[in-house]
């Protein structure tokens, strides 16, 4: 007679706690893990993991899925690089609540802060749901990984105030409104609540959840805290650093007001400061009151690319570029040709401030035109000086001659000091998080983070052991945004597993592909190393493949 589903045997066992290895075997029946160590009798099925790594599934904090959920249950790539849980519905941004014409704000929304626009949404996102509870039951059928799904403030702000929510604080009622959706949507499998202190919306005005003052946010905490578990996140506004500073105050008060964590994205190393010193004191500072405050922190070098054919977000400071790039790229380039408007665009990047004054540190990426070869490679800023160009004609040129579709690159500026953005990886009041996966497809792909850290941090410079490794993708995440009954390999612990060649790991180059809804492309990152992914018990990745289980759920 069979004692279990599945066992997995002859592992090295990296249980996600931080404890160190062990060898044995794995047992699951029911989707759940049953026995650990040294298992007995037989089961439907038997996997032989031949010495190789078995991990609890790795858990991705911060994603922007919840578009992609709608027609891609599997939120590719994510399963390939070992993620067996993602948290959707980050800064302040979500599907639902949602009625009327509220759907085509949260589209015009998703444009400017995720890059994800209204042709895909047309194309797959139905809006046939109006409460978060009914989106959650949309996504549910079908899914093949789990789903921590957070509550847009923003969205949330705009079902209950209309276009008054970026206007004015909220009145009593209105933000006893909020509460009860709140616990309405926690009560049907919500994770918390997300929120912004730094987005602009279509016609560049701050987003709904920057006119909530203390009061809302503390009373929509509590709300959260009804249910026994979730987290508050946030985007700080991380232009200014004094303002930043002050989000993260902020944050403490809501924290010990509510008792519930508070999370913000990103906590990055930047050359200025590579290991992020004053927002660290920050959240130490809040760590000494009490609170429950952390940063997200990603492994990789926060990279990106532009191309005048898709978006990016290096050029949303700068209105007349900005006013072209939402035009279809169908209608972009005869304004780009136009010498009236080109005069105006060469100014207004001469005098580009925030993200913008990064465009000269663009690398030529690549290019189809054939004028365009040589220029493979090379800075921006250097072919601005040798040809004594301005740096949007630079831009324009190469653009034209490759129909808009030439490609920059920003690279190794942002957390490209890897000793520092160890130590950060290693804080304990940075969670591993960050990715944005989903978000941004044409300028990065997020995913691909926790196949980077096993690769670079892990295996190849020994900064990181495979057991803090493993525990801060999966059992430190899952405990701190209340995922309770994941993230660790024991006895009634969900089987979210992942079985690893840690010799074989690697994480891919970028690839622009062309697979989304809506005429949109995107980039992914492929992986090598894993041997299996297992959701909830069931193997939903074998060998590179994808099987046809189905077994991810809300969590």
């Amino acid at each position: 007679m069979n004692s279990a589903d599945l066992i997995i045997r002859n592992a090295r066992i990296i249980d996600g706690t931080g404890a160190a290895e062990q060898r044995g075997d794995v047992a699951i029946t029911d989707g759940k893990i049953s026995a650990v160590g040294t298992v007995e009798g037989s089961a439907i099925q038997e996997l032989d993991a031949q010495g190789r790594i078995l991990t609890p599934g790795f858990i991705d904090i911060h994603t922007h899925f919840d578009p992609q959920l709608c027609w891609d249950r599997l939120a590719t790539p994510s399963i390939e690089h070992g993620v067996t849980t993602v948290v959707i519905g980050n800064c302040s941004l979500s599907l639902a609540p949602v009625r009327g014409l509220g759907s085509e704000k949260i589209v015009s929304m998703f444009g400017v802060i995720e890059d994800i626009y209204k042709p895909t949404f047309d194309a797959a996102v139905p809006f046939s749901w109006e409460s978060f509870s009914d989106y959650l039951d949309f996504i549910r059928p079908g899914l093949g990984i789990n789903v921590a799904a957070l509550i847009g403030h923003s969205a949330l702000r705009y079902y209950v105030m209309g276009a008054e929510s970026q206007e004015r604080t909220a009145s009593a009622d209105e933000i006893q409104q909020m509460c009860q959706i709140v616990e309405e949507a926690m009560a049907a499998g919500a994770a918390g609540i997300s929120s912004s202190y730094v987005d602009r919306d279509e016609k560049m005005r701050p987003v709904p959840s920057q006119y909530a003052d203390l009061d809302e946010k503390i009373a929509l905490a509590k709300a959260v805290a009804t249910s026994g578990r979730g987290v508050w996140q946030v985007v700080p506004n991380f232009l200014d650093m004094e303002q930043q500073l002050a989000n993260i105050r902020e944050l403490g008060d809501i924290s010990l007001a509510a008792s519930i964590p508070c999370s913000l994205q990103p906590v990055l190393s930047s050359p200025l400061d590579p290991r992020a010193s004053q927002i660290i004191a920050a959240l130490e500072a809040e760590r000494e009151r009490g609170a429950r405050v952390y940063g997200q922190v990603m492994p990789r070098c926060f990279d990106m690319n532009l191309r005048l054919s898709e978006t990016s977000m290096l050029l949303f400071a700068l209105p007349s570029w900005k006013a072209i790039m939402d035009l279809p790229s169908s209608e972009r380039r005869g304004h780009f040709e136009d010498p009236d408007t080109r005069a105006k665009l060469v100014d207004e990047m001469g005098n580009a401030t925030g993200m913008s004054m990064a465009l000269p540190m663009l690398k030529v990426g690549e290019v189809s035109a054939e004028e365009n070869q040589p220029y493979k490679g090379r800075s921006l800023a250097e072919i601005c000086q040798t040809e004594d160009k301005a740096l949007a004609d630079v831009i324009l040129d190469l653009s034209l001659a490759d129909d808009l579709d030439a490609e920059f690159k920003l690279e190794n500026v942002m957390n490209a000091d890897k000793e520092a953005v160890a130590d950060l990886i290693d804080h304990p009041l940075l969670h591993f998080g960050a990715s944005d996966a989903g978000a941004h497809i044409t300028q990065f792909c997020g995913t691909g983070d926790t196949t980077h850290m096993l690769e670079h941090f892990v295996r190849d410079s020994g900064r990181i052991t495979l057991e803090r490794g493993v525990h801060r993708m999966t059992g430190e995440v899952a405990a701190d945004w209340g995922l309770h009954d994941r993230g660790t390999i024991a006895e009634g612990k969900a089987a979210d597993l992942v079985l690893l060649d840690l010799d074989a790991i690697h994480c891919g180059d970028m690839e622009f592909v062309d697979d989304f809804p809506g005429e949109a492309r995107r980039y992914v990152r492929r992986a090598d190393g894993y041997a299996a992914v297992l959701v909830n018990g069931e193997i939903v990745l074998q060998d590179g493949e994808y099987t046809d289980a189905r077994a991810g759920k809300v969590v």
